[in-house]
């Protein structure tokens, strides 16, 4: 059994990982357990990963990440994924790098609900946001982990601004309509994100 920590930046992740990855792992024999950024979430930024990543490294087998590139902060105009995955594994004092699996969710992790338009509306309960979901996502060739107009409009923003969307409640209910098969099948980030993940057990 892999004993794997993923440090998380907020409550609607924990929980998302709580309900879908735990089990799933779990079936693979890696002992999943989300944990949040400094116990209490927020603030994603480099000393407070460097402090958390150091102390889970020597108390877990593997760890990863979870954070938002939005939420992501101090980083350059300039800065992109790949960038800040390896910021995150250099924080990490060389002894333990090699046990940690950094992941950043572009650009945020609302962006995967819009995998099924269908199962926001059916959660949300609201009429109408299957078809504007819909339209939100031609506009960036129907892939949800593009949908980065700027940190304003961002996929949590336009889904509050357009609907009672409640983060902890309805995103990890959403993802656990979709699924994990259509959440990887439409989101190739995260994809490969979980199958290095499945690759612990190897």
């Amino acid at each position: 059994m892999v004993r794997l920590a993923i440090s998380v930046e907020g409550q609607t992740e924990e929980i998302f990982i709580q309900k879908l990855l735990v089990p799933y792992l779990q079936d693979r024999g890696i002992y999943a357990q989300p944990l949040l950024l400094g116990r209490h979430g927020g603030d994603v930024y480099l000393p407070r990963i460097k402090k958390d990543l150091n102390n889970l490294a020597r108390s877990f087998d593997k760890v990863t990440t979870l954070y938002d590139f939005y939420g992501f902060k101090g980083k350059d105009q300039s800065e992109n994924k790949a960038t800040l995955e390896q910021k995150i594994v250099d924080c990490v004092a060389p002894s333990l790098r090699e046990q940690i699996i950094p992941y950043v969710q572009m650009y945020e992790f609302e962006g995967l609900l819009f995998s099924s338009p269908e199962a926001i509306e059916d959660t949300i309960h609201q009429a109408g946001l299957e078809d504007w979901a819909n339209g939100v996502l031609k506009k960036f060739n129907d892939n949800p982990e593009k949908i980065n107009n700027s940190p304003q409009t961002a996929p949590s923003k336009i889904l509050l601004d357009k609907s009672n969307y409640i983060k902890t409640v309805h995103g990890p209910e959403i993802a656990r309509q979709i699924g994990l098969d259509v959440l990887r099948e439409k989101c190739t980030g995260f994809d490969g994100w979980m199958s290095r993940l499945e690759a612990l057990q190897e």
